[in-house]
């Protein structure tokens, strides 16, 4: 009788420590280390007085996000878009801060609906080597550049990866750079960071852009599946918070503040053609 009722005491025992871990679940993230695309302005960019972090239309987002929700936040640089992707798949780093939804991201990534911002992505040609454009068909037969594992969403992606030539590079900057020297036809780009970065290299008279985009898609959050702060706890906090700051206008505001902040970090444009 005694040795039934010591059993019965663990079990309730355990029972109310299970309990109490579920409890704690929800609390259990107390610090989120974020990244994303470092050549994004308005929405993302290094910090010029501290580059290993990342400040941004975005930034401004998660940490209103954040201080609601009482969990820290850090956005980091770490590397280009490329590696940065990679470090959210491994869970080296939480968050994706500002990213298109793809079958293969999904695979890897759980993403916060709604999306907080959509932006067009196009064709930039250099001025003067303009071809006729209206549909994603008259691409075919030409080398474009984009960033390496960068998206422009999965109908697109799917029609680039079996119709079109697309090479990979680091960074925009080196995708221009080849624009201009004449050895890619086309870049393509989301529209307002390209053409946040052409006025800040001056080139902005070298560079046209075609219309009509070639796609204009949500940019989310998304939560590493390899995360140890992906809960169902968080997730629905996220898609909350979105929803909430969303239908409030609060990312477009973020969106114009920032980007007059980014021009006034930038000093006068010195960059040119370059050489032949």
């Amino acid at each position: 009788m005694v040795e039934r009722g010591l059993v019965w005491y663990a079990l309730c025992l355990s029972a109310t420590m299970l309990l109490g871990s579920g409890a704690q679940a929800a609390g259990k993230c107390e610090r989120l280390v974020a990244t994303g695309n470092p050549e994004y302005p308005p929405y993302l960019w290094r910090d010029p007085q501290n580059p290993e972090k990342l400040i941004g239309a975005t930034v401004d987002l998660l940490k209103a996000v954040a201080e609601d929700l009482g969990v820290g936040i850090e956005v980091i640089y770490a590397g280009p878009w490329s590696r940065a992707q990679e470090e959210v798949r491994t869970g080296r780093v939480d968050m994706l801060a500002g990213a298109f939804v793809t079958v293969p991201r999904l695979e890897t990534m759980d993403f916060v609906h709604p999306a907080f911002l959509s932006t067009p992505s196009v064709v930039w040609v250099r001025k003067g080597r303009e071809f006729p454009y209206a549909s994603w068909a008259d691409l075919q037969g030409r080398t474009g550049d984009t960033l390496v594992n960068n998206s422009f969403g999965q109908a697109f992606d799917a029609y680039a990866r079996d119709n079109l030539t697309l090479e990979g590079v680091s960074s925009l900057t080196q995708a221009f750079q080849k624009l201009l020297l004449e050895r890619t036809d086309y870049v393509l780009y989301e529209r307002y960071p390209g053409q946040a970065l052409a006025s800040t290299l001056g080139l902005q008279d070298d560079l046209q852009v075609l219309d009509p985009p070639v796609s204009s898609e949500g940019l989310h959050l998304a939560l590493s599946h390899n995360s140890a702060c992906n809960d169902p706890w968080l997730r629905g906090q996220l898609a909350k918070k979105m929803t909430e700051f969303t239908a409030a206008g609060m990312p477009q505001t973020l969106l114009q503040r920032n980007l007059q902040r980014w021009k006034e970090q930038q000093p006068a444009a010195t960059a040119s053609v370059p050489n032949q």
